[in-house]
Parts: C-alpha cells; structure tokens; sequence
C-alpha cells in the first residue's frame, strides 16, 4: 500500500555506539505494529531520501514509526506499507 501523507512529529528513541534511532508519526494511522516498509520524502534542493520503517510502536492511540534518519515534522513523504504476516507483532 503506498499513500502520501506528512510527518506529525519526531522524537529521539535511543543513542547507541553514537548513533541516533528516531521514531517519528505521521498524520493518519496507515501503519500497524508489525508492518515495515519505507518513506520518501524530497529535499528542496530536489534530492530524494528514502528511509526504512524499521518497526512500529503503539503507544496510547498513537502509532510510532521507528527510523534511524530524523525526518523533520511538516516533511511531505509518500509511505510505502508492507503488511506483517498474520500473527506478528513488535
């Protein structure tokens, strides 16, 4: 399932070995726990990033994304979907 969409609000997950793991969440509830996939966004100067989901996080009515690229808020993205199996959660 692919949508476009706009990043909701960052927050910083965790540092680890100097690196930072961001969890970011988008406007609209498309994602479930389980699911991976990519966004896409477009910088300005025209050059296209694509960052893994590399997991969900349901936290109170809200899905979290986590990432290890921050993806600031107000960012435009088109959201790849790949559905987890039956079963599997995070």
């Amino acid at each position: 399932m692919t949508f476009s969409t706009a990043i909701a609000d960052i927050r910083e997950e965790r540092r680890s070995e100097g690196r930072q793991h961001w969890q970011v969440l988008l406007e609209g509830k498309v994602f479930a726990p389980g699911d991976r996939g990519t966004l896409e966004a477009v910088a300005r100067s025209g050059a296209r990033l694509s960052v893994a989901v590399l997991g969900v996080v349901r936290e109170g009515g809200e899905i979290w994304l986590r990432i290890e690229k921050p993806l600031m808020a107000g960012t435009k993205v088109t959201a790849h979907v790949e559905r987890a199996k039956a079963g599997a959660e995070d």
